[in-house]
């Protein structure tokens, strides 16, 4: 009988050795591992790979890196943080980064139809599906997209008229890449820009016909 539980204790032993660790991510702290925003302690969020502050918190446990103190590392290319975006001439564009993401982004508003044939142009980045002008969606300049980070996110918008909405982060609006196909023959997209579905226009009670307006937004 000795013999037994001996033999069945060193297989449970080994056994236990040759498991893969389980959850390694979610205890990952500053500079730690990680593959989605939620695999990191405490308050910290996944940036470019590695477990940092979260820019719309203010964080600043973590020393250098991309999100400590409230600085954005929503962009992976340290980038500039502005510049003027060329015209279609088919030339390679640089890519922009986005202001950093505070509780109250400043940011332009425009106006996009993501459903089939509409001006976004091909399907929308997140899903690879179009979407109803009646739905709550908008797309991201490409640093606030945060190389797909935010697909599916809510984020909150509030225009200078006291209204406000939520809405989910289906596309990106291209910071990098335009005058073609698959971007509706546009030129790149600026690089603070939330790109709203007319129903986003309509929950804020704007004039679509503006076309472009001042707003801010945060994580909702």
């Amino acid at each position: 009988m000795t013999n037994i539980v001996s033999l069945i204790s060193l297989s449970l032993i080994i056994n236990a050795i040759s498991l893969p660790p389980l959850l390694t991510y979610a205890i990952s702290s500053c500079d730690g591992p990680c593959s989605t925003l939620d695999d990191c302690d405490g308050q910290l969020i996944c940036i470019n790979g590695k477990c940092n502050d979260d820019p719309n918190l203010g964080t600043s446990e973590c020393s250098g890196g991309g999100g400590g103190g409230g600085s954005s590392s929503s962009d992976p290319t340290n980038c500039p943080p502005s510049s003027d975006i060329p015209s279609c001439e088919g030339q390679s564009n640089p890519q922009y980064c986005s202001p950093p993401v505070t509780s109250s982004t400043q940011a332009r508003l425009t106006l996009n139809d993501f459903s089939e044939g509409g001006d976004g142009g091909a399907e929308s980045a997140c899903d690879g599906k179009y979407h109803s002008n009646t739905e709550l969606v908008v797309a991201l300049s490409t640093g606030w997209f945060q190389d797909r980070q935010r697909c599916g996110k809510m984020i909150k918008i509030e225009a200078s008229n006291g209204k406000s909405t939520t809405a989910t982060v289906v596309d990106e609006c291209d910071s990098v890449n335009g005058c073609d196909k698959e971007h509706a023959f546009q030129p790149p997209c600026r690089n603070n820009i939330v790109d709203g579905s007319s129903a986003v226009w309509d929950a804020l009670e704007l004039n679509q016909n503006d076309g472009i307006v001042d707003v801010t937004w945060s994580m909702a």
